[in-house]
């Protein structure tokens, strides 16, 4: 469940909320539908690295997309975060369904519904 959007944003709002880096997010979304697992990150995070450690460990193909640093991007990973819903990188998708970042992945796979997913 996403959180819900403020219910009645002016024309001019929803055309900018629309428009916010939308080649961004309609490069994640398509990198979503068509790979089974994805991970989206930046560079320089620790919990990015250590999600992509722990896929790589269990030997789980994934394709990787990095948005930036501390330093840069923050933008673009804004309109991620505001098309996902979820606060943080990384964010770990699994057969289009997104599954959390990496303490969640890692629950998932230790509870079996990280393969239920992919399966």
């Amino acid at each position: 469940m996403t959180r819900p959007l403020h219910s009645s944003p002016s024309a001019a709002a929803l055309t900018a909320m629309n428009s916010f880096h939308s080649n961004i997010v309609e490069e994640v979304k398509k990198a979503v539908a068509n790979n089974n697992v994805v991970i989206v990150g930046m560079a320089w995070n620790p919990v990015v690295k250590k999600a992509r450690r722990v896929l790589d460990e269990k030997k789980i193909a994934y394709t990787y997309l990095e948005y930036g640093n501390y330093l840069s991007m923050w933008r673009q990973r804004l309109s991620i975060k505001l098309w996902s819903g979820w606060p943080t990188f990384p964010q770990v998708f699994v057969k289009g369904t997104l599954v959390g970042g990496c303490s969640e992945t890692e629950a998932a796979l230790a509870d079996g519904s990280f393969q239920k997913l992919s399966g």
